[in-house]
């Protein structure tokens, strides 16, 4: 059998290889007798709670079959499974777990990653992705059982329920949804051939909203790309909004859960500026305060507005599921990371990609001026902020030697500012004085380094990228 080894908040691998029916199975039977003995454990949070799970699933190749097997295994071991009917958005599934009061659920997704791959996401009892701890236990379920059925001509207990509208209802009161009804915005969504293709069409159905869905079909392929919102996969639709102007256009991945942009002509909007977008449409328009939590790779404009407005900032490692530990402990007003997973107070404790949307057209119907104009704004305010990552190939046994190298010998400062923190949590990150940065980490098991870095100019970005690149030929 095929070992099967989780990531952040669940398995993936490349369908047909490793993702197939009988690995399915493995691993559905896995997190079956995790959550039985969670149910039965006094210390778990889910303990003497009905065993009920919520399966999900999006457009990839055979994800409905996956779907249908996970659910197959989770009832022959005496689960209540509510199953999706259709694709369905990430954090739609997360919201039904923890709104009909399930044990957990499994999204069957690769989110963003290429169309080959195929993946298993385990979600907890409140609503977001499952920890590191959580999903070693499940792991540690492999194979101790072999996958359990329901009875032939048996009538398992599945209910095939549709999770969207339940999370759409949230959606529209954690927003003024009746200012973004009368707002006659014109926007566009780039969906990237995903699960968030109609999304916006059906929540803002019957307003003054005209919402025109760019790349919705349904292609397991997904037009040739990644379903990632980053520049490189906006060329079709960048070309159809230069000819037909918008307000602004929202991106959504493959799941759903993160989300992108480009203003109404086209031109980019990187996940960073988004994140300030949406923060100062929080602190100013909607008056709220609390702690803001974001990853190590986000830019330090969120820092600057921090410290202007007397908020509270938590930095973590890269990786929703920090974010996620945040915001359970409450008070968090925005939780962000640069991919474009943000989280927002009075939801769930994850990434939602059309709650990021609606925050934003919320913000649009407030302003009433330009993406373009409110980003000048804050560039005047705090001053301009340019990002840039690349990912160079790098030996896996080489990491730790270098690792240790950036924390022990750090520059004495980048570009022509002098040094004034190193942050080792996560890979190292450098910050400059003039909050200039540059960060050096690994990429989960592959031989790959992430390089990130952010200055005032773009000529300044490639200079640190360049000057990363440097530091790892010396070891």
């Amino acid at each position: 059998m095929s070992p099967i080894k989780f990531g952040t908040d669940g398995w993936r691998a490349v369908i047909a290889e490793d993702f197939n029916f009988a690995n399915v199975a493995r691993v559905a039977q896995a997190a079956a007798a995790y959550w039985l003995f969670e149910i039965q454990d006094r210390a778990s949070p889910v303990f003497n709670r009905e065993p009920k799970v919520v399966v999900g699933y999006d457009r990839r190749f055979f994800s409905d079959r996956f779907a249908k097997i996970t659910a197959d295994v989770l009832a022959g071991n005496g689960f209540e499974v509510i199953l999706a009917p259709e694709p369905t958005p990430t954090p739609s599934v997360s919201f039904a777990v923890k709104d009909l009061n399930a044990v957990g659920g499994v999204m069957i997704t690769a989110s963003h990653n290429p169309p080959i791959f195929n993946g298993f996401k385990l979600k907890s009892w409140f609503g977001g992705s499952s920890n590191s701890e959580e999903c070693k236990a499940v792991e540690s379920f492999l194979d101790k059982t072999p996958p359990q059925l329901p009875a032939p001509n048996s009538k398992p207990n599945i209910l095939i329920q549709d999770v969207r509208p339940a999370h759409y209802a949230a959606l529209k009161r954690l927003v003024d949804f009746k200012l973004i009804a009368k707002s006659k915005l014109r926007f566009a969504h780039e969906a990237l051939f995903g699960v968030g293709a109609g999304c916006f069409e059906q929540l803002l159905a019957g307003t003054t909203c005209k919402v025109t869905t760019l790349n919705g079909e349904h292609d397991v392929l997904f037009g040739g790309i990644n379903p990632e919102p980053v520049v490189q996969n906006y060329g079709r639709s960048q070309k159809f909004l230069r000819a037909h102007p918008h307000d602004i256009c929202l991106v959504t991945d493959g799941d759903a859960d993160r989300v992108g942009g480009m203003d109404g002509r086209g031109n980019y909007l990187t996940t960073h500026q988004i994140i300030c977008l949406l923060l100062h449409h929080s602190i100013c328009n909607r008056k709220q305060t609390g702690r803001i939590v974001k990853a190590l790779t986000t830019t330090s404009m969120v820092d600057k507005m921090c410290a202007a407005y007397n908020l509270p900032l938590v930095e973590t490692g890269v990786g929703f599921k920090y974010i996620c530990a945040e915001m359970l402990k409450g008070d968090v007003l925005l939780g962000a990371e640069e991919s474009g997973g943000i989280g927002f107070r009075g939801h769930i404790p994850e990434r939602d990609g059309l709650a990021a949307g609606l925050m934003l057209l919320e913000m649009l119907a407030v302003e009433k001026v330009s993406v373009t104009k409110l980003l000048a704004g804050l560039e005047k305010q705090f001053g301009p902020h340019r990002y840039g990552r690349i990912d160079p190939h790098f030996p896996l046994e080489k990491r730790g030697t270098l690792m240790e190298l950036l924390r022990t010998n750090p520059p004495d400062k980048l570009l022509k500012s002098p040094l004034a923190e190193v942050k080792a949590f996560d890979g190292v990150k450098f910050v400059a004085a003039d909050t200039s940065w540059l960060m050096l980490r690994g990429s989960g098991t592959e031989p790959i380094l992430r390089i990130y870095a952010e200055a005032k100019s773009d000529a300044d970005v490639k200079k640190l990228l360049q000057f990363g690149v440097k530091l790892t030929k010396e070891v």
